[in-house]
């Protein structure tokens, strides 16, 4: 048996698509269980999960608690079997996904990490400039070109939240998501499944692609908007910062923030000059991404210093 588990807040209409597309899906021999953790939504959602109760074997949990991972977290009491699947509320998988995925999980006993591919879903033509933007980072749509295999920690970024696998037994071993990263509000440090990701990577489980099990992650119309884009770089940015490993600072900065933010500065007001709006647009994106670790690397300096004072000894032992 599988389970799958997601997370949705205040996306009625758009998780009643998602959940009809799972009544097509096929059944794997050993059984399934869908569990969806409402994270305390306003709107219609308990309704539209409601309305599929006796269609899917489904099972909900509220969560008032605001925050992804916390949801995911308190949804994990409910998973069954020895896989899970962890998807997003706006993603609409192919009808052979749980086969593949519980096939692969079979066929290779010492993995324990599964993901496939995820295409872009438009919600409405995507305008021409879309083409710019990087689409791991802004959309959720990762490389589907990358064959069935194992995956080396330098390519754990293929997998994502919206189409990954891992073994029940890791959580039923006490891992949990890390609360201080990933969706909750409006601002926040994106990579929760990368950081989950890096972590059993480096307790040593190992990562499998499944090229056949295929998702569509849906990129609504309002997020097809160079602010809402530019927005999502500050995002990324600070997720990336968050994940680094030992990374060099100066006055609590990365380094090279002062070298490579002046340079998109600069390349910005040259694409301005010369009304290159493509140039424009991906320096501007830079530059976002670049603010994002900036502004992360002044929270977790604050949250530095709010540790010692709490806890004076660390500080000593350390100094």
């Amino acid at each position: 048996m599988l389970s799958v588990l997601m997370a949705t807040r205040n996306r009625a209409r758009i998780l009643r698509d998602v959940l009809e597309s799972y009544c097509h899906l096929q059944r794997p021999p050993s059984g399934w269980k869908l569990v969806v953790v409402d994270n305390g939504s306003s709107d219609q959602t308990s309704q539209v999960i409601g309305s599929f109760a006796n269609r899917l074997p489904l099972f909900s949990l509220w969560e008032p608690k605001p925050g992804k991972n916390d949801a995911l977290n308190a949804g994990l009491s409910l998973v069954e079997g020895d896989l899970t699947l962890l998807t997003d509320d706006d993603v609409f998988p192919h009808v052979d996904w749980l086969l593949e995925l519980r096939e692969a999980a079979d066929l290779q006993p010492s993995f324990s990490i599964f993901g496939g591919p995820i295409l872009p879903r438009w919600e409405v033509s995507p305008p021409p400039w879309i083409r710019w933007v990087p689409t791991d980072p802004s959309f959720g749509v990762n490389d589907q070109w990358t064959q069935d295999g194992p995956l080396p920690a330098s390519r754990l970024h293929n997998i994502m939240g919206p189409n990954m696998a891992i073994r029940t037994s890791i959580f039923q071993s006490g891992i949990r998501f890390d609360s201080s990263i990933g969706p909750c509000g409006s601002s926040y440090p994106m990579g929760s499944e990368r950081e989950l990701l890096l972590r059993l990577s480096d307790q040593g489980h190992k990562a499998w692609y499944v090229r056949g099990a295929v998702v569509e992650h849906l990129v609504r119309a309002e997020q097809m908007d160079e602010a809402w884009v530019l927005q999502r770089a500050i995002r990324f940015g600070r997720g990336i910062h968050r994940l680094s490993r030992n990374p060099k600072l100066w006055g609590g900065m990365p380094r090279h923030l002062f070298r490579d933010i002046p340079k998109e500065v600069f390349r910005m007001a040259v694409a301005r000059l010369f009304f290159r709006r493509e140039a424009l647009f991906r320096a501007h994106w830079r530059f976002n991404f670049l603010r994002g670790m900036a502004v992360e690397a002044r929270i977790l300096a604050r949250e530095r210093r709010a540790q010692a004072q709490s806890c004076p000894e660390v500080l000593e032992k350390d100094s």
